[in-house]
């Protein structure tokens, strides 16, 4: 097995108008919406303010607006295109993607919004064919897919001589062993102690602005449960931390909440 995670150049700027507007329109939706939508797309203008005065208009001609919630939605639905060259592949066995277990539907690749991974089998032919994708999606669309910031992960049965030829077509030399998808590790090794050591520089990082400030027991306590607990509950839901983690992360708490000020400290009560 071998996951691949992409990373698009630019990937909002890159965005062409013609495709979008093919991509809406494949996915069925009302001409008079499309032109409202591209009306709001190809309206955009840009003003640079050099002395206290503003040079000449800058007229946009690929790309959403920028920090436009509709932003995020378009961009979607440009990526069916992509996700759509995928699913086919895998209908037709060319990229037979990944199966958790007898019975489940094999996944091939996982979306959301620019944050993309590949999964396919360590073999020469899955990586041609997504090779092929890869070069369609970036003549089509105009996106490009950054080689250098891209990372692909290998399963550890997977041969050193596969592992190379598979990097030199797909032309991804850098190995997915510290990289995060959607927040979380891509590999977590044989111990997750490692893996999930930025937890606690998270917390540490928080609390240390905290304790800067002059505050009641009662908006400490605001912030432990609303903020410090909350912190790790998300790579919780996905993967069971070690004890040792979490009796730190409860140590870093519990220093915070008993301290008077940065230089002072009290005795750390248990119950």
């Amino acid at each position: 097995m071998a996951a691949i995670k992409l990373n698009m150049s630019k990937a909002y700027d890159r965005l062409e108008w013609s495709f979008l507007r093919s991509m809406t329109s494949k996915m069925g939706f009302n001409e008079g919406w499309i032109k409202l939508i591209m009306k709001c797309v190809s309206t955009v203008t840009y003003q640079i303010k050099v002395n206290s005065e503003y040079i000449t208009r800058i007229h946009l001609q690929h790309g959403p607006r920028e920090g436009d919630p509709l932003s995020p939605y378009l961009f979607l639905s440009c990526a069916e295109g992509l996700s759509a060259m995928l699913q086919m592949a895998k209908a037709n066995e060319k990229i037979k993607g990944f199966c958790i277990c007898r019975g489940a539907p094999r996944v091939n690749h996982l979306f959301f919004a620019d944050d993309s991974l590949i999964l396919m089998q360590s073999i020469y032919n899955d990586a041609f064919e997504l090779r092929h994708i890869m070069s369609i999606h970036e003549r089509v669309c105009e996106q490009v897919i950054n080689k250098d910031k891209s990372s692909i992960l290998f399963s550890p049965n997977s041969e050193t001589r596969v592992k190379r030829h598979i990097r030199g077509i797909l032309g991804i030399t850098q190995e997915a062993k510290k990289e995060k998808y959607l927040g979380l590790p891509v590999s977590i090794g044989k111990t997750c102690k490692k893996a999930f050591e930025y937890i606690k520089g998270k917390l540490w990082a928080r609390i240390r602005g905290w304790q800067e400030k002059l505050l009641s027991k009662a908006e400490k306590e605001i912030l432990v449960e609303a903020v410090a607990q909350v912190i790790p509950t998300y790579a919780m839901s996905c993967f069971d931390l070690t004890k040792r983690l979490c009796d730190e992360l409860s140590t870093i708490i519990g220093r915070y909440w008993w301290s008077q000020q940065d230089n002072t400290h009290k005795i750390h009560w248990l119950s």
